[in-house]
């Protein structure tokens, strides 16, 4: 049997994994937190490794508060290098495949056309050089693979979706930045990728490296804004407003759009538009 690690279980990713677990009965799943087991000390995990072996660690813990950790650097680096790094030597012991989610920030996001995933990357926020430090400790690992990610929302935990949902049912205004663009990423087709990763990784071994995945199209936090509060007919009116008119301790990244050729090609996946995923997800939580 297939035996598989989740780390940061109750987070997005992790709780869209849960879900689909029961998809497939021939895999063992163990879902941890930091409740559970904290992957930021080494003798913790290697005191649960002891009893345990796994075929594939996916690791979807993280620090995500991006401005927060303009000032929260050590705790940032913790979790998003360091506890990399002990998963890592975990993995190593009983020859795991690492499946790691990283993200969009390691970019600058000056580039007019998609991020592949050989280009360069040049983090401009702590949040961002936390998870680049991240894919490197990742990287000295030979059976490793990193999927970045960006505008990951779905009806668990806090995402802009369910802030604007709850914003739009406060307010009669909300403005919303337009120079800011990407591609929203519902985390149900996140993790439904990951395990077709998985799946294909059975069937026909691993293929190790950096790929991209979100949703396909492109649009901006406004237009992803006014996309939420038009389809559960809000009556809060949406005007979009340039960077600089809401300034973050954090820099974000002006452009954010993925070229997700590799990870289409490589295992076969299709991946739906960002208006049918936000659609399904709406619904769900209706």
């Amino acid at each position: 049997m297939v035996q598989i690690l989740v780390t940061g279980a109750k987070g997005q990713l992790g709780s869209e994994l849960h879900v689909l677990a029961g998809n497939h009965p021939t895999w063992a799943f163990t879902f941890t937190d930091i409740d559970t087991l904290d992957i930021g000390n080494v003798d913790d995990l290697e005191n649960f490794y002891k009893t345990k072996s796994f075929n594939y660690i996916i690791n979807c813990a993280a620090y995500t508060a991006v401005d927060k950790a303009e000032t929260d650097k050590d705790l940032a680096y913790k979790i998003n290098r360091d506890a990399v790094k002990n998963l890592v030597s975990v993995a190593a012991k009983s020859n795991a495949v690492f499946i790691h989610v990283s993200t969009d920030y390691v970019f600058d996001g000056t580039s007019s056309q998609p991020y592949n995933e050989d280009h360069g990357i040049n983090p401009q926020s702590v949040y961002g050089l936390t998870k680049a430090a991240g894919e490197l400790e990742a990287l000295k690992y030979q059976n490793t693979i990193i999927i970045r990610t960006a505008w990951l929302y779905s009806s668990f935990g806090n995402n802009f979706m369910k802030t604007m949902l709850r914003l739009g049912a406060e307010k009669s205004e909300l403005r919303v930045v337009f120079d800011q663009v990407g591609s929203p990423t519902y985390a149900g087709d996140l993790a439904d990728a990951i395990l077709a990763v998985i799946d294909n990784i059975e069937q026909q071994g691993i293929k190790t490296g950096i790929y991209h995945f979100s949703n396909e199209g492109v649009c901006s936090w406004y237009d992803f804004a006014w996309e939420i509060l038009h389809f559960v007919k809000s009556n809060c009116n949406v005007l979009p407003i340039e960077s600089k008119e809401y300034p973050t301790p954090a820099k974000r990244p002006a452009y954010s759009v993925f070229n997700k050729s590799k990870i289409k090609k490589t295992f076969q996946i299709e991946i739906p538009y960002w208006k049918v995923s936000l659609y399904k997800c709406l619904n769900m939580i209706k």
